[in-house]
């Protein structure tokens, strides 16, 4: 009887118990005919041998596994020598019992629970039919024992697969826990490069923006055939060229999601990604090229509010709308779901990012967040920044 998995070690011990338990009684039934001096000794022998060799043969095949066709057959070729053998000695109605095990084991339990009736019946009728005193032990005991194994059998199938809930339930929690680790160390990363994009974007982008234009103010206000002015042109260009580097490095930190594409289409991917709700996506106004600071706030805030809706509003569906206007950006997250109290609570996602951070990459740019939302009247999430000048982008 192979399995697929290799036995545990109580499972190979039972086992092993059941193979000692069944040549233990077939070598005790022909122990006894030969002792007795029994007129049919050597039939006795002769099955109890041809049984343990059926046995044994059915435990080497690989085919002999728990509900297959030939696991079927092999117990009825083995309960075939077995009644010849009750036939002959009134001793084999005691190998009755771990045949009940072996029933119970291979076949399916509609099929099962008949066979172990039809064998202990068999046994009983093994009793009476060798004229043993009949008692109501010949008929309580292969009974008994056949309700034990059903029970015993039952158990162990029932602790069996609990404890095989628990392994896959250990195996989902460790794969999980994976999982979140590497999503910790990604966001991690993330939100290093949105740092370090943010930094020299406000500061050595930003500053060297106003050299540009000091310099190129400074350049004008000397006359053209000054000296110095050579010199102020040389310096504005070393600052341009260094503003243009330092926008490389801006653009090379941004987020995934935004480096092949606009801005519009990594919301759009985000919308049709979304599990849960039907999200909807829209774009007003004319399209005007964003700096990445702003993109990825936008991009950051709609995932934000997205991932509450998804986890928190129950709701049906949803809309993102990013809108350009004459002097400001806004992106709009609308949906249907159960609303909550903006002044009781803040619903935050898993590591932290909620209202609080959208609220925070919103003030950063000088932008507003605003929140409307009721209880059973869904909820709407809106940031509004102010469009920059051209010389700051």
């Amino acid at each position: 009887m192979d399995c697929a998995r290799p036995p545990a070690p109580v499972t190979a011990l039972l086992r092993l118990c059941l193979h000692a338990l069944l040549g233990g009684l077939l070598a005790l039934a022909a122990v006894r005919a030969v002792g007795d001096g029994a007129p049919r000794a050597g039939a006795v022998v002769a099955l109890a041998v041809l049984m343990a060799v059926v046995y044994a043969v059915g435990v080497a095949l690989r085919p002999v596994r728990p509900r297959t066709p030939a696991a079927a057959l092999w117990l009825g070729a083995l309960g075939v020598v077995w009644l010849a053998l009750l036939v002959v000695s009134s001793d084999a109605l005691w190998t009755a019992f771990p045949l009940y095990f072996l029933l119970l084991h291979l076949l399916a339990l509609r099929w099962a629970l008949p066979a172990v009736l039809g064998t202990a019946g068999a046994a009983i009728a093994s009793f009476v039919l060798h004229g043993q005193q009949v008692t109501p032990g010949a008929f309580i005991g292969p009974l008994l024992g056949a309700a034990v194994a059903v029970a015993t059998v039952l158990g162990y199938d029932a602790l069996y697969r609990e404890s095989e809930r628990r392994r896959e339930l250990i195996d989902e929690l460790v794969a999980t826990r994976a999982e979140l680790a590497e999503a910790e160390r990604t966001a991690g990363t993330l939100a290093e490069r949105e740092r370090l994009a943010r930094e020299i974007h406000d500061t050595l982008a930003q500053g060297l923006s106003s050299i540009q234009l000091l310099l190129r103010a400074a350049e004008r206000a000397l006359p053209a055939g000054d000296p110095a002015r050579a010199h102020v042109e040389q310096a504005r260009r070393a600052a341009q060229d260094n503003l243009a580097e330092a926008r490389r490095f801006v653009k090379a930190l941004t987020p995934p999601d935004l480096e092949h594409g606009s801005l519009a289409g990594a919301l759009e991917r985000l919308c049709a990604g979304a599990p849960g709700p039907a999200v909807q996506f829209g774009v007003s106004g004319t399209p005007v090229e964003l700096p990445t600071p702003y993109e990825v706030a936008l991009l950051r805030v709609a995932q934000s509010a997205l991932a509450n809706t998804v986890q928190h509003a129950a709701a049906g569906r949803a809309e993102i709308t990013l809108s350009f206007m004459d002097t400001s950006v806004a992106l709009d997250v609308v949906d249907d779901g159960r609303g909550f109290d903006p002044a009781a609570r803040r619903p935050k996602e898993p590591g932290g990012f909620g209202l609080p951070a959208m609220r925070s990459r919103a003030l950063s740019l000088g932008g507003t967040l605003s929140v409307e939302s009721a209880p059973g009247q869904g909820t709407a999430v809106a940031i509004t920044l102010p469009l920059p000048v051209a010389g700051a982008r």
